[in-house]
């Protein structure tokens, strides 16, 4: 056999090798991508990693307006993310219109912070409304938190028409 014949074989076979490998690795890239790219989506477009998780509407014993069932009345919000998310300009709302804005508020990733009716001292864990009455209806409500361009990211509801998300 000679030399050039042998290298001819040599580069054919270089050249099916490549090309099997490129077919093989080709949707895997792809599948890397779109993992990628839907994982962007969803952290910039997809479903929140911030919801309602909890609420209290029905305060404990007597609802007497006392700063104590006032802030037995609750809601909790959590970050189920990783990365911690800036609320400032978000609202929770009930059905009524009662609104409460997020102010100066970041709530790290994998964290709860509960808003409570009454009033109280800011925590990293506790906000207040600095409110006089009750704003969650005992028997039915919706409770509807809202981002800052006015998007809703979740609402939770009770009792008659419920309409859990």
């Amino acid at each position: 056999m000679s030399a050039s014949r042998t290298t001819r074989r040599i580069v054919a076979t270089a050249l099916a090798t490549g090309a099997v490998l490129s077919a093989v690795a080709l949707p895997a890239s792809a599948n890397d991508n779109d993992r990628y790219r839907d994982r962007d989506r969803d952290r910039h477009h997809g479903q929140s990693r911030v919801s309602i998780s909890d609420v209290q509407a029905d305060s404990p014993g007597r609802d007497n307006r006392s700063n104590r069932s006032l802030n037995a009345e609750w809601v909790e919000i959590t970050n189920n993310g990783r990365r911690s998310v800036d609320l400032d300009g978000w609202t929770l709302r009930d059905e009524d219109g009662n609104r409460y804005r997020f102010d100066d508020v970041r709530l790290a990733g994998r964290s709860t912070v509960r808003i409570h009716t009454g009033y109280g001292r800011d925590t990293r864990t506790d906000l207040y409304q600095d409110r006089r009455n009750h704003i969650w209806d005992n028997w039915s409500d919706t409770a509807t938190l809202r981002d800052d361009r006015g998007r809703t990211v979740d609402t939770e509801s009770w009792g008659r028409g419920r309409n859990h998300h």
